[in-house]
């Protein structure tokens, strides 16, 4: 039988073939995956752009309440600029209780702009510490 399928089946002639092609699902799964790891980098780093300080030591850790601090002393919340300490407090505590569990305290993440002065980092801790949280890690960017 010249030009015909190299898959014969013995049984019957006509029936349809039943086997799965997987290449084209392992590749859509891959692209997925990309796009996911992409994605996940931005979605996860939220709030105001600041020049972080450098340094050598240090990890990436990730937590829900990040409070950000730019260079004329502005407090951010996750990305959300608060005028006064008292409402900057409140949004604290609400994420607090929002993240409260029984077995981990809740982390805060204080990023400042380097650039900056060190009283305005200082003054997001007395804030985050305010609202009820010990558990406090300074951002830093690696050199």
């Amino acid at each position: 039988m010249a030009g015909g399928s190299l898959y014969h089946d013995t049984t019957t002639e006509d029936a349809a073939i039943t086997d799965i092609n997987v290449t084209p699902f392992v590749d859509v799964v891959l692209v997925l995956l990309v796009v996911f790891m992409v994605t996940a980098k931005l979605i996860v780093t939220r709030g105001i752009e600041i020049e972080k300080p450098k340094s050598g030591v240090g990890a990436q850790i990730t937590a829900p309440l990040r409070v950000s601090v730019d260079t004329q002393g502005a407090i951010y919340v996750n990305g959300d600029a608060f005028t006064t300490d008292a409402a900057a407090t409140a949004r604290i505590e609400a994420i607090a209780a929002a993240h409260a569990t029984g077995d981990a305290p809740l982390k805060a993440i204080i990023a400042g702009d380097r650039r900056g002065a060190y009283g305005g980092v200082m003054h997001a801790i007395s804030l985050v510490r305010g609202a009820g949280i010990s558990a406090i890690a300074l951002e830093n960017e690696q050199p």
